[in-house]
């Protein structure tokens, strides 16, 4: 087993972890058969994606930045072993490598370990070694090698750099470079706009507040039908078209939190008064078992880059 990397100068925990495997790869017992190799960098990972058979990443879900390292490995020739987080949460398909645990999430760190270093162990007892160990008479493993065609053929070509930058470009710098445009024009004045819908919205944010939500919760629902939602939201002086009110739904999981979740923007449907809407939507039945939902209300501008620019979100 080889172990590489650097922990963040402000990530106390893992400079301790490493520490640890240090001193368990001196100890008499492990000494052949643990290595930790110093001094990270682009050309040791070098070496390592290229001669490793199994790369192992165990991050604690849901923590992984990205992964960028362990795509590397795919094109040549390894195998994952991971934890579903970052890029293998999303890679993963059952015949591309191996994956330690379901996708779960634990409140208590050391349970996640427990749960997640057994299944690691059963993973290598009962499927890693013995294909890697399975051979023919020509003494190559064809099981394992089929497996590495596999990963290369349906991975290299969606987790690469081609992807990446046209993903920033598609999706971000172009949309930045029209958004700059738009506000450049006749002396800023979209820009000024917004600037005094900012400040127009956060001062009336405090006072908004979802007052209502009505939905006839009782019923069963057969897949492929809609479950109606109504809800009143004080708006404290904005218009509808200054706020989205959604509904984040989706089904539970076995502690009653929403797994999955999905939006529906709710449109507005009649006005009170004293600045009081009322709001209907549907969630759409996709699935079998219990669902969940909820309502929030963000803040709505369309030269707005993002919901969440501005910080500020309401809860029902």
């Amino acid at each position: 087993i080889i172990f590489a990397g650097k922990a963040h100068p402000a990530d106390n925990e893992g400079k301790t972890f490493i520490q640890r495997i240090v001193h368990h790869c001196r100890d008499k017992a492990f000494r052949h058969r643990v290595v930790f190799l110093e001094d990270y960098d682009v050309n040791l990972a070098r070496y390592l994606v290229q001669g490793c058979d199994v790369w192992l990443n165990t991050p604690r879900r849901p923590l992984e930045a990205c992964g960028t390292s362990g795509m590397k490995v795919v094109p040549n020739g390894g195998l994952h072993l991971s934890v579903l987080d970052g890029w293998w949460d999303e890679a993963y398909d059952g015949e591309v490598g191996w994956a330690i645990g379901h996708g779960e999430e634990y409140d208590d760190p050391e349970v996640q370990d427990r749960v997640e270093s057994l299944d690691l162990y059963d993973l290598l007892e009962n499927e890693v070694v013995p294909l890697y160990y399975t051979r023919g008479d020509d003494g190559l493993p064809r099981g394992w090698i089929q497996k590495m065609k596999t990963a290369m053929e349906r991975l290299t070509p969606v987790f690469n750099t081609n992807r990446m930058v046209r993903e920033y470009t598609e999706k971000y710098y172009l949309p930045a470079l029209g958004l700059w445009k738009r506000f450049a024009q006749s002396n800023y004045q979209a820009a000024r706009a917004l600037a005094r819908w900012k400040g127009r919205v956060r001062e009336a944010w405090p006072g908004i507040r979802v007052a209502e939500v009505r939905a006839d919760d009782g019923g069963e629902r057969r897949v492929g039908e809609d479950f109606p939602v109504r809800c009143v939201v004080h708006l404290n002086g904005l218009s509808p078209e200054d706020v989205q009110v959604e509904l984040y739904y989706g089904p539970l999981d076995p502690a009653g939190r929403i797994a999955h979740p999905g939006r529906r923007t709710l449109r507005a449907e009649g006005h009170r008064d004293d600045g009081i809407f009322e709001f209907a939507g549907e969630i759409p039945c996709e699935r079998t078992g219990r669902y969940g939902y909820v309502v929030r209300v963000l803040p709505h501008h369309p030269n707005l880059t993002s919901p969440w620019d501005l910080g500020l979100v309401v809860w029902g």
